[in-house]
């Protein structure tokens, strides 16, 4: 009989720590977990599920505009926010269910209440109750980060949009990244008027330069404001009621609603990792080893709170590789080379591998190919957006170490060809596959 309650105890349950609580189980492993909020993690419940959502609902207004030219006479549409939002709000309902239910189907007991650590083998529950177990496996994800600027609780993260009463008529989004780029085009679908600020110059940083100056570009001409250079000084709530967004060094901003989107934060505060001398990084990350294990032995972490790469897939499989390497019998690590990522903005961007700069940074000489065009619904709708697909080869191999897509559905069709990034297949072997016609699609194997 174990000197312990359970073989494993999960604090948080959101995408890392559901699989690998129920992949432990599986291996034989009397397990548990606890969540203080709602099983399934920022993903699910705050995250890129129910804003995917939202993104398909903006998607309609540029539909049933374009729709009168392929024929269809579409009346003029109000949008009703509350309807979107409470449909959304219970999908989410309906996959924190299944998500609970796929833990109890598995026999993994869940406590719903905040979990900290006591000790290298003690968990405290808020109920008063302490649980030992020979394992400890931190997946708290990451919060919002909110900046220290006076006013800073007038304004919202992405934890709260999803519950507004109203669209505002006029939205600044602080930031530069995925996150406030998804939701100025969200907003500006849905009527806002939208204000995007920026303390640096550059948007989507880690993106490759073409693609996002084209996202720029087509973001500026449908009428979306942008502020670089620019750092909140405070938000100011008038005696009216709407906030005044004051920037340094800039002109003010009247705004109804300001959403912070400056980026996110793991999660580890008040957790009490000290107690068990687990090591954190300067932004609060629990420093872990390729297996996941931290600096005590018996806690690792896996997710947005080790600040490896923020994406829920590679969460996934990092609580899937440490349930195999500690009860499947079966060691393993993740590999985070050629990790597909996507920014579902308007258009959106789909990217894995290289961008242009880094490859010619690490490879030297490189060659480039692209394709800049017009979508062909785009040309009988009458819109003038345009798509641009870029290929990264190095020129040594002929290997294609970077593919970049700015369009419709640019996520859906790199998905695909992320495989074939993956696989180290060549520009040759891209050229040699016959185009599927009439499709965007098929610009990847025809790259000039």
């Amino acid at each position: 009989m174990s000197d312990y309650d359970y073989d494993l105890f999960v604090i948080g349950a959101g995408s890392g720590g559901v699989r690998a609580a129920r992949i432990s189980a599986a291996h034989g492993a009397k397990v548990a977990i606890a969540e203080e909020y709602r099983v399934g993690g920022t993903c699910v419940i705050r995250g890129c599920v129910p804003k995917k959502l939202l993104v398909y609902g903006a998607h309609f207004a540029g539909d049933l505009k374009d729709a009168r030219r392929f024929g269809w006479n579409v009346p003029e549409c109000a949008f009703d926010w509350q309807t979107l939002r409470d449909n959304v709000l219970a999908d989410v309902d309906r996959l924190n269910g299944i998500y609970q239910h796929t833990l109890d189907t598995n026999h993994v007991d869940s406590f719903h209440e905040r979990a900290t650590i006591a000790g290298p083998h003690e968990v405290q529950l808020a109920s008063g109750r302490t649980v030992t177990a020979k394992h400890i496996l931190v997946a708290t994800g990451a919060w919002p980060l909110v900046p220290d600027i006076e006013g800073a609780e007038h304004a919202i993260t992405s934890n709260e949009v999803f519950h507004i009463d109203a669209v505002p008529k006029r939205i600044v989004i602080a930031g530069g990244g995925y996150i406030a780029n998804e939701f100025a085009g969200i907003f500006h679908a849905f009527g806002a008027h939208v204000t995007l600020v920026n303390r640096s110059d550059t948007i989507l940083r880690s993106y490759d330069a073409q693609i996002r100056d084209r996202l720029l570009q087509i973001s500026m001409v449908k009428g979306i404001n942008f502020r670089f250079n620019a750092a909140f000084d405070r938000i100011e709530k008038t005696d009216e009621g709407p906030l005044v967004a004051h920037i340094q060094g800039g002109e003010p901003i009247p705004c109804d609603m300001v959403l912070f989107a400056i980026g996110r934060q793991p999660n580890t505060t008040g957790l009490g990792l000290e107690n068990a001398d687990v090591e954190l990084d300067g932004l609060g990350a629990i420093k872990v080893d390729a297996f996941s294990q931290s600096s005590c032995a018996s806690i690792y972490a896996v997710g947005d709170v080790t600040n490896r790469v923020q994406l829920t897939p590679v969460a996934i499989r990092e609580g899937h590789a440490f349930a195999d390497t500690v009860f499947g019998n079966n060691p393993r690590t993740v590999d985070y080379d050629c990790i597909p990522s996507a920014v579902f903005c308007d258009p959106p961007i789909g990217a894995v591998g290289m961008t242009e700069a880094e490859a010619r940074n690490s490879l030297g000489t490189v060659k480039v190919f692209t394709s800049d065009f017009r979508p062909m619904k785009n040309v009988l709708a009458g819109r003038n957006e345009r798509s641009l697909y870029k290929m990264i080869v190095d020129a040594a191999t002929d290997r294609v170490v970077g593919l970049h897509m700015i369009g419709p559905d640019a996520p859906e069709i790199l998905q695909a060809a992320a495989v074939a990034v993956k696989a180290g297949l060549t520009k040759q072997d891209f050229d040699d596959t016959v185009a599927l016609h009439p499709s965007m699609a098929e610009e990847l194997v025809l790259l000039k």
